[in-house]
């Protein structure tokens, strides 16, 4: 009589390739592609039923640079991020701002990684070489013109 084999199940390939599939549409924490190819990002309030809304990017790593800064302001440092070595602390501490705020500091951070993607792929369609950017460069509040 043969015996069963418990090492694999026909579920098993199934599981892996469900998982493949979810990975390709969502590659990073806190983000999901639109069914029109936007990314976008939101995140769950601390002890409440409310999320906040993160934006909506061009890339999926614009969106999850929205998500890592708005986790990082809500849980702090212990906070499991997408990209750790690119969370910016600008004096104001975790835990201790308002939705809004939180929703203002992710968007700035997530449409600034989306323009300069958008521009080093402009240079790489016109045949510029260029270096790759470094996505925790981007302008301040405080240098923005208000006209």
């Amino acid at each position: 009589m043969e015996e069963p084999c418990l090492n694999s199940s026909p579920s098993s390939s199934t599981g892996e390739t469900k998982r493949r599939e979810r990975q390709k549409d969502k590659p990073y924490r806190g983000i999901r592609m639109r069914k029109w190819g936007k990314w976008v990002a939101e995140i769950r309030e601390p002890n409440k039923r409310s999320r906040i809304w993160l934006g909506s990017y061009n890339s999926p790593v614009a969106a999850a640079r929205a998500y890592d800064t708005a986790v990082f302001y809500l849980r702090g440092p212990s906070a499991r991020l997408n990209f750790p070595e690119y969370i910016v602390k600008d004096g104001d501490e975790p835990g201790e701002l308002s939705a809004a705020t939180i929703r203002k500091k992710a968007i700035e951070v997530g449409a600034s990684v989306d323009a300069i993607q958008a521009a080093g792929h402009a240079r790489a369609d016109s045949g510029m070489v260029s270096e790759k950017p470094d996505l925790n460069e981007y302008p301040s509040p405080d240098d923005s013109e208000d006209s």
